[in-house]
């Protein structure tokens, strides 16, 4: 079995001072990824024994940002899409023997939707990379990917219809990935499930009173979905807006 813990933290120093480690230690995740970091290198040392460090930090200070920690070490690794050089530190890419492992914090189109054609663009680009690698091997993409793709994925779907996240372009984006042969892992074992959130608005007594958008993800290939042991959300986690969610592959 191959545990896989993925997380939005909204600052990874502030979420250590939130209880983070204590979670990581005790959650005995094989691989943990981690969105929206903000930090740059040298901010925060982090002692994780029996674990690798791979990190994509954005040029903007205090924001965006991306890491793995794995306990496998992996083939290769790659940072951003095409090249190297995303300013924003949103991709890392680990290829293990059977799979690659695509760790991504998707750029949000923004409340007034002014990034939403960045976005969409941003999203043609990731799908063909995600293509070329499942052209080789399988693949497992995780992480906060910014939209709720059914009105199921959140509490208040007729009023936030058109809204950054949920509008019919976003949702599109997420559709022909999907289409294009791959597996959403949670709805793959939970069809159905109701009230199932990983975000969170911090205005009062929202999270209390689970009025959420499951916007955080695995995705694996689907020729991986025979493998998908147990796919989870755990909303009782707290240190960010965001809650971990975990794949297991046997």
């Amino acid at each position: 079995m191959t545990k896989l813990i993925s997380w939005n933290v909204n600052g990874l120093r502030a979420c250590v001072n939130k209880g983070f480690l204590d979670y990581f230690h005790a959650s005995g995740a094989d691989l943990f990824c981690l969105q929206e970091t903000k930090l740059q290198a040298g901010q925060l040392d982090l002692q994780l024994e029996g674990y690798r460090q791979y990190w994509n930090y954005a040029e903007k200070k205090g924001y965006s940002g991306t890491a793995i920690f794995s306990r496998i070490e992996p083939l290769s690794v790659r940072y951003g899409l095409e090249t190297d050089d995303e300013p924003e530190g949103r991709v890392i890419t680990l290829e293990f023997e059977s799979f690659y492992l695509v760790n991504v914090y998707t750029p949000n189109a923004r409340r007034d939707l002014s990034r939403l054609d960045f976005r969409l663009e941003w999203e043609c680009r990731f799908l063909d990379y995600l293509k070329s690698l499942d052209a080789v091997k399988p693949v497992v993409v995780c992480g906060d990917l910014n939209v709720a793709h059914q009105e199921i994925d959140l509490k208040n779907a007729k009023s936030n219809h058109g809204n950054s996240g949920f509008t019919a372009e976003e949702r599109g984006c997420m559709t022909k990935l999907l289409e294009s042969g791959f597996v959403d892992s949670f709805r793959h074992l939970h069809p159905d499930r109701t009230d199932a959130y990983t975000w969170w608005s911090f205005m009062p007594k929202v999270r209390e009173r689970n009025i959420g958008w499951r916007i955080d993800y695995f995705l694996v290939s689907s020729r991986l979905a025979e493998r998908i042991a147990d796919a989870g959300i755990e909303p009782g986690v707290m240190g960010s807006d965001h809650c971990p969610v975990t794949l297991t592959l046997s």
